[in-house]
């Protein structure tokens, strides 16, 4: 990517300390951006990886913000030509979570589209699949928690994953900014990839990581998700492969793994 996209711009990243919030932030500095991250604690050590990316010491404003709070993102947003909203209060009481969690990521869209169009804001929704590929955030995210969980043995959710690569999200995002045609929603699904194709490619270059020598053949129906709106932006699909290799990597450099 190259950078100068963004000299002279000012953005906002909600939610920055995220996995995809700080590549988000990371990129958006390499292009010449002003980044105004809101996080809950600017001087948590959960930000300090933040700090230290390239650019941060000029272009970077970490700024106390919490969505519990309303007023409290109005000095974030003040004066930005973009803003790119990955914060997500989620709070339930539940046994599926994730059912829950896709609820409340479904209503707060339904949400933004109403306020969007109340209020003439341009709004363009991002919607990737299941994100992977190296972190630099201290916590895990969910990719990483499915290869970590694959890697240990867990095998009872053997159904196909819809797979998109960390940079390539993260890209989507910020070209949806910059490409003035970019409207409405946008899918992203990199790969589709078997619950036993990823288990065969971790016992081909990561053996001695598997904690059981087991494999499983299990075939799901296969998911097929039409790629076209988002290459529209630009966007070429990296291969689930690169993901998984390099989320493996971050999860061995900051021991997770041994």
């Amino acid at each position: 990517m190259m950078s100068g996209e963004g000299e002279e711009k000012v953005v906002c990243v909600t939610g920055a300390s995220g996995f995809v919030a700080s590549w988000l932030v990371k990129l958006l500095l390499q292009r010449g951006y002003t980044v105004k991250a809101t996080v809950r604690d600017p001087n948590s050590p959960k930000t300090e990886h933040l700090r230290e990316l390239d650019g941060a010491k000029e272009r970077l404003h970490l700024i106390k913000a919490n969505l519990l709070e309303e007023g409290s993102f109005d000095s974030a947003v003040d004066g930005c030509d973009g803003v790119f909203h990955t914060a997500s209060p989620v709070i339930f009481s539940s046994d599926n979570p994730q059912e829950w969690y896709s609820l409340a990521k479904t209503l707060a869209e339904e949400a933004a589209w109403k306020f969007a169009k109340e209020n003439g804001i341009d709004l363009v929704a991002i919607h990737p699949g299941t994100v992977i590929g190296p972190f630099f955030q201290p916590i895990l995210n969910f990719g990483a928690e499915v290869i970590l969980n694959l890697i240990n043995g867990d095998q009872s959710f053997a159904f196909p994953y819809v797979f998109v690569e960390i940079r390539d999200v993260v890209y989507a995002h910020i070209r949806a900014l910059e490409v003035p045609k970019a409207s409405g929603r946008y899918l992203l699904a990199g790969s589709v990839a078997q619950h036993s194709d990823i288990l065969k490619f971790l016992h081909e270059h990561y053996p001695t990581l598997l904690r059981s020598g087991k494999l499983e053949e299990k075939y799901q129906p296969t998911i097929k998700v039409s790629q076209e709106r988002a290459k529209s932006l630009g966007i070429n699909f990296t291969p689930w492969e690169v993901g998984v290799r390099g989320c493996i990597e971050s999860l061995m450099e900051k021991g997770f793994l041994s």
